[in-house]
């Protein structure tokens, strides 16, 4: 089809004004969390290298629960496999809305976070298994630098004080949920044992019974869902899949269109209540227990000098930010896609340097790949010196480019007349002509007030 705004399309440009104000709420809170994450980790570092570290050793192997179903488990096992469910329910519902009515749904601005997110999970793959069988080691944690923390990262923008314009946290946020998605997969398939067939139907039944009753039914109400979750969640962590399945697998079940006309979408809805639980408990609480590693010089000596552990500490520290510029520019290279006016590949750089700090779900892929005490120590040491390399090198690109950060922060934000809308976005609609004063009806360069147009298969452009 013949026209101009065919031949190229801007990406990581401004967001549409619906779009960034649920990337904002969303990400307030992940940022809030994110803080609470860095004092959880900094907890459990200092706990396990003084000389409490028994007591904190004797609280994360504490066994409490139902022996007769198999959920006698550690604290440290029911915050990985129990409270990051919760985690990856909301990564699940987030990816769900993203695909069919945010910026994935179409394939012209989805082209660049998949293809960076892609090369993102795979040159750091590939890189560990380079560095680690060149130095006879094995490929079995080839999957612990494949992984993105958003609340990490966004803690550490809080603490440099450093204001990402809504594009890039937007990018940030997309190839977290992106790597989340990725890395269940991986664990689904390449992390599991042994599967006990029956129940693992029953799992799925249990699924399709909570399709059926969100989705088909619209049956409203939590003491419908919360009870039914916990029987999948239980069936799931039975049947030898990872418990934290269960809840992607429940995120990608939710309802995104509309209850009624003028009704909010119940994913949206779901996931407000959700994510401060998992961005403040959750997460937090599984580096607590995940994250106490004993580090002195003789330890980061072996993460150096053991092939293993360097392949993970590499690939967070260097595969990631590769992948993820390298893949974000050969997107841009090779499609009708440029860069958003007031963005340069420094600022695309940057965003790939924080998207090195794995922690959460690198933690998690790391104890489901070495099993072993012994080894497992030094793989979390090793996850701790990447994710912490990355955070410093983009805290200094980020400082170098805060001045201008600060101006398009600033822009994005102005609200001179208090109306509660940005004045930029008005000023780009006093070029339209008028229609009401309610927002704009839906159309392919304007969404809707939840982001998108109802219709999924709505053309592009």
């Amino acid at each position: 089809m013949p026209g101009g705004n065919r031949r190229t399309r801007t990406v990581l440009g401004r967001l549409s004004l619906p779009e960034r104000t649920f990337v904002v709420d969303a990400l307030r809170t992940e940022t809030v969390g994110g803080m609470v994450l860095l004092a959880a980790a900094a907890v459990a570092l200092v706990w396990a290298n003084t000389p409490l570290s028994g007591a904190y050793e004797a609280v994360r192997d504490f066994t409490f629960g139902i022996k007769a179903l198999g959920l006698e488990l550690s604290v440290a096992h029911w915050t990985a496999d129990g409270l990051l469910a919760i985690f990856f329910f909301v990564a699940g519902a987030e990816l769900k809305r993203e695909l069919v009515v945010g910026e994935l749904r179409h394939p012209g601005t989805a082209v660049l976070p998949v293809v960076a997110a892609a090369c993102g999970m795979a040159v750091p793959a590939l890189l560990y298994g380079l560095v680690a069988t060149s130095g006879g080691g094995t490929w079995n944690g080839w999957a612990v630098p494949m992984a993105t923390d958003i609340a990490f990262a966004l803690g550490v923008l809080a603490v440099i004080d450093t204001h990402l314009p809504s594009a890039l946290r937007a990018f940030l946020l997309t190839l977290a949920v992106v790597d989340d998605l990725g890395a269940i997969v991986v664990i689904a398939i390449f992390y599991t044992s042994t599967i006990h067939l029956p129940t693992l139907i029953g799992a799925v039944v249990g699924l399709g019974l909570f399709f059926h009753l969100h989705d088909r039914r619209r049956i409203h109400g939590w003491y419908w869902y919360l009870p039914l979750a916990l029987v999948i969640w239980g069936l799931t962590h039975a049947s030898g899949i990872h418990a934290t399945v269960a809840g992607v697998a429940m995120g990608l079940l939710l309802r995104v269109a509309k209850d009624g006309e003028n009704g909010r979408r119940p994913a949206e809805q779901i996931t407000h209540l959700a994510r401060p639980i998992s961005a403040g408990v959750a997460v937090p609480l599984f580096a607590l227990f995940a994250a106490g590693v004993s580090v002195s010089g003789d330890t980061l000596g072996d993460v150096l000098s053991r092939p293993e552990p360097l392949g993970v500490a590499l690939g967070l520290a260097a595969g990631k930010v590769l992948g993820i510029f390298g893949g974000s520019y050969l997107a841009v290279r090779f499609t009708r896609a440029q860069l958003g006016d007031h963005l340069a590949w420094p600022d695309v750089l940057a965003v790939a340097l924080l998207a090195g700090i794995g922690f959460t779900v690198s933690l998690l892929i790391g104890e489901l790949a070495y099993p072993n005490p012994a080894d497992l120590e030094y793989i979390k040491a090793a996850v701790l010196l990447g994710s912490g390399t990355s955070a410093l090198l983009a805290c200094v690109l980020l400082k170098v480019r805060n001045n201008k950060y600060r101006r398009l922060y600033e822009e994005e934000n102005l609200d001179e007349n208090a109306d509660g809308i940005p004045d930029v976005y008005q000023q780009e609609d006093a070029t339209r002509p008028p229609q009401s004063p309610v927002p704009q009806p839906p159309g392919p360069d304007r969404p809707d007030q939840s982001g998108s147009t109802d219709d999924p298969s709505a053309p592009d452009g």
